[in-house]
């Protein structure tokens, strides 16, 4: 068995199990049959077990693993990028020799390839079902490998004879809609806590339903809390519904129809929440080069050249084109900039270069891409008790590399703003820009007009590894309203409060011409009142921004010399003193196996008060295995909460890190002094649970949570971990236990279902299943399966498997010599089996409890021999070990007297 397995290997490296078109069925090359394979490896059959002896029928082997003619179900890859999956017909030359794929009118447009010049001949040929093409002899360099067992088709085409397809591209006919289904996302927590003899249990509930029917989508996202009672306190629930709305996509206008409760996408305006109708782009519908922001290359090359990209040093893109202009539109963003390098190779040696800028903000757009959003209905918002009707309009366009545009308008009662901006890309960096006017009327106020001038930058400047990722600023004159502000001062107004603290009714009296309600500041009003002022919080009225900075900045220190980031923003306000300043500074670095970082907050809290605090953590893993733990320090000091350090260790166990782990210990300078908890979890298939349970200075808490999902399908329920919106339902029949590639510890359960919990809509995904572990009586035929889903599809990928018998067969001949090493083995219909190995051994699958198998072969001299044999198993009831190991069972072949010829399945 050993020997059988080395000549497959041997016959896997002359050629696998790929079928080139190069040299199809209308070309030779080579000798007999190389065009199976496009290789050739002659067997010294002395190597293998008995000297070569009885080893005749090797001879197809010799030109790599054949493949029969017939039809074949498979993924078809254009370039190394999927492109479908389609039934493609195999044709061979001679019975020697291995299939290979044939072109015709229709895989050539599956392709999207346009050959120029073809003949009438060979028009009429792909239009003939008889006939059998090879792709080279359309196109000059383009070839055809078949993976056997993968059922994948690579089709290699130079990009001279491609059109413009953009990497990552699936065309919208070969998205899945997915099958009707009911879905259900659940994280449940309960928090129970003992503090100086008061003890309360508080428990949280997340439901994410939906429903899919056709192409129309339900989603309902609510939550509901309990608190048990404590003293003085009943107990209390609450149900809260956080939107609701059906959906459903409109691929010819890349956008998304939303009609419900739900939420504008904040590109252009702010964003707030709708009762009513959306109908916005998604750019998820573009392919994953062509989403976001990156320039278009251009340029003219003399030869078929090679054109190189590279951006701070990396090489991100390269690609051959043909003499002539041309044009690289389907960079990967990557991230906010850098000059892109790029290098043109000639044929004849010549190397020209040049750079194209690069730097993007959030509101540039490729060239050509727009987005559009329209929005109406009416305003939601809680704290609100008239919510009036809104309308929003937003468009934005690349125009080129260099500039961006984009305008909106907003309209309610009493409000309408209209929004101008631009954003552009240059080699000191990208700038956007805008400017919004907006008008309201507040009953009971003189009309409020203003503008709002937004200004953002960013760079990434490669010589000093620094990164700034967005600078932005905006400054808002004193009659500048947002909608959600403007309707909010109605509100108020309606209610009879006052929107504006600093503004004076015209009714109010005067004290010697002075203001009643100003001659005491709002601290003095306070004082009076017995309250606390505070000048975030206020009864009513709202917070008019005037200023407000934010920056992000990264700076890399060297090679080993760590990182240093810093985050800010500073705000002030048209009816209120003082200026609002948040920041975060760090730093992070290594030695040896020691991570360190150390951070410097200032925060304010929802009394007003600042709070300054401090923090350094210490990470060292405690060995190393895949499951070493970790053991990290920390240590905070804060004005308001004193000094606290903290030990913690963490980490995982099992062969999937299904389970995880961890111990807490702390101490505090403050009340709480001493305290510990430890904490696990577990990912099993249908679920993610986790635990804690904690002490310290006069107080207790244990913890209890699990998440996960639930999907009603056409075959039945499925439970399994938590899940995106889009998702996917494995179908593999008798596979119970298999592992899936997709999701860490989710498993085939034993109706033949498993969840895949995050798929990515409008893209190729992948899906795959781990073999090991399976029933030996159990046979995938493919280990893969690909699919490009809507957004919030239920997608059924279903994989077909034989649940048949496998019995390993001792056989020999009637005068007691072995069968010939690789005699093929067919069973009653004529369905190959396998080939004979070693000693006369076969493997045979999927067989029945009883029947006759046949075996064929060619004597030294080319004559076609034969014998068969019947066989009869155990009945599955009495098979003690069926499921843990193969059967075995021995037996004579015998020759007929006329060998009858047996036709070969075609699939």
């Amino acid at each position: 068995m050993l020997c059988a397995v080395i000549a497959a290997a041997l016959a896997g490296w002359a050629g696998g199990s790929n079928a080139s078109a190069a040299n199809g069925a209308d070309a030779s090359a080579g000798p007999a049959g190389a065009s199976a394979s496009g290789g050739y490896a002659d067997f010294d059959r002395s190597l293998l077990s008995g000297a070569g002896q009885n080893t005749t029928d090797l001879s197809r082997f010799e030109h790599g693993n054949p493949v029969l003619p017939g039809s074949y179900n498979t993924d078809i890859y254009l370039n190394n990028i999927w492109v479908g999956r389609s039934d493609v017909r195999f044709a061979a030359t001679a019975a020697d020799t291995s299939a290979t794929p044939c072109m015709n009118r229709k895989l050539l447009d599956r392709l999207g390839l346009r050959p120029v010049k073809l003949s009438n001949e060979t028009t009429a040929r792909l239009l003939d079902p008889t006939s059998c093409v090879s792709i080279g002899s359309l196109i000059p360099g383009a070839t055809m490998l078949f993976d056997m067992s993968q059922l994948r088709l690579d089709t290699s085409v130079p990009q001279a004879f491609l059109g413009q397809m953009p990497r990552g591209y699936v065309s919208p006919e070969y998205w899945d809609a997915g099958v009707p289904a009911a879905l259900l996302n659940y994280n449940f927590n309960s928090y129970h806590s003992n503090n100086q003899g008061s003890s309360q249990t508080t428990s949280y509930l997340g439901l994410n339903a939906g429903f899919n029917i056709g192409p129309w989508h339900l989603r309902q996202d609510s939550t509901v809390n309990w608190q048990s009672a404590t003293a003085g306190s009943p107990a209390r629930h609450r149900w809260q519904n956080i939107d609701s709305y059906v959906q459903r996509d409109l691929p010819s206008l890349r956008a998304q129809l939303t009609v419900g409760d739900s939420y504008t996408d904040g590109q252009v305006f702010d964003s707030f929440g709708l009762r009513g109708v959306q109908l916005a782009t998604d750019d998820r519908m573009l392919p994953d080069s062509l989403r976001g922001y990156a320039p278009v290359v251009r340029g003219t090359a003399y030869t078929n050249a090679m054109v190189t990209v590279r951006q701070n040093g990396v090489q991100i893109y390269q690609a051959t084109v043909a003499p002539g202009p041309f044009t690289i539109n389907d960079l990967y963003p990557t991230g906010y900039g850098g000059n892109l390098d790029v290098t043109v190779t000639e044929a004849d040696g010549r190397v020209r270069t040049f750079a194209v800028p690069y730097a993007s903000v959030a509101q540039l757009l490729r060239p050509g891409t727009t987005r559009f959003g329209i929005a109406a209905g009416q305003l939601r918002n809680a704290s609100m008790a008239h919510k009036p009707d809104v309308a929003q309009a937003t468009i934005q366009h690349g125009f080129n590399n260099l500039l961006t545009g984009y305008a909106g308008i907003e309209a309610s009662r009493g409000y309408a703003a209209v929004l101008l901006g631009s954003a552009i890309n240059t080699r000191y960096g990208a700038f956007a820009a805008d400017i919004t006017h907006a008008r309201a009327q507040i009953p009971g106020f003189a009309t409020q007009s203003g503008q709002s001038m937004r200004l953002s930058y960013s760079k990434i400047l490669p010589e000093t590894d620094t990164s700034l990722t967005v600078a932005a600023y905006r400054y808002s004159t004193r009659g500048y309203l947002s909608l959600a502000d403007a309707a909010l001062a109605r509100d108020y107004a309606r209610r009879g409060l006052n929107a504006f603290t600093d503004y004076v009714p015209p009714t109010t009296t005067s004290i010697d011409g002075i203001p009643a309600q100003t001659i005491l500041t709002p601290a003095q009003q306070a004082a009076l009142s017995g309250s606390i002022y505070n000048p975030i919080l206020r009864a009513t009225g709202l917070q008019r921004q005037r200023n407000r900075f934010t920056i992000t900045l990264n700076q890399r220190l060297g090679e080993h010399g760590g990182s240093f980031y810093a985050n800010a923003s500073a705000s002030d306000y048209w009816n209120r003193t003082n200026t609002d300043t948040q920041f975060q500074l760090g730093y992070n670095n290594s030695f040896h196996r020691v991570s360190y970082s150390i951070s410097a907050t200032r925060t304010r809290d929802s009394l007003g008060r600042y709070d300054n605090e401090y923090f350094a953590s210490f990470s060292v893993p405690l060995g190393n295995g895949a499951h070493a733990p970790s053991l990290n320090l920390d240590l905070t000091r804060s004005h308001s909460g004193g000094t606290q350090e903290q030990a913690m260790l963490n980490g995982s166990a099992g062969a999937d890190d299904q389970f995880n782990y961890g111990a807490t210990a702390s101490h505090s300078d403050d009340a709480t002094g001493n305290s510990g908890s430890i904490n696990g979890g577990y990912r099993s298939p249908y679920a993610v649970l986790n635990a804690s349970v904690g002490s310290g200075s006069g107080y207790s808490q244990a913890s209890l949570g699990m998440s996960g999902a639930v999907v009603a399908h056409p075959g039945g329920i499925t439970f399994g971990q938590p899940m995106g919106d889009t998702v996917g339902i494995v179908y593999v029949p008798g596979a119970v236990g298999a592992h899936l590639g997709n999701a860490a510890g989710a498993r085939i359960d034993r109706f033949g279902y498993a969840l895949v919990p995050y798929l990515t809509p409008y893209s190729l995904n992948t899906v795959t299943i781990d073999p090991k572990g399976l029933p030996l009586d159990v046979q995938l035929d493919a280990t893969s399966a690909q699919v490009a889903p809507h957004a919030g599809a239920v997608v059924m990928l279903k994989f077909k498997t034989e649940n048949g018998r496998t019995v390993i067969v001792r056989t020999h001949l009637a005068n007691g010599d072995a069968l010939p090493f690789g005699a093929e083995v067919f069973n009653e219909k004529g369905v190959s089996m396998g080939v004979v190995g070693q000693a006369g051994q076969i493997l045979a699958r999927g067989i029945n409890q009883a029947g006759r198998l046949l075996a064929r072969w060619q004597d030294d001299n080319g004559t076609e021999q034969s014998c068969s044999f019947d066989y009869r198993l155990k009945p599955e009831s009495k098979r003690k070990q069926a499921v843990k190991q193969y059967e075995q069972i021995s037996t004579t072949c015998k020759k007929p007297v006329v060998a009858a010829p047996v036709s070969r399945s075609d699939t």
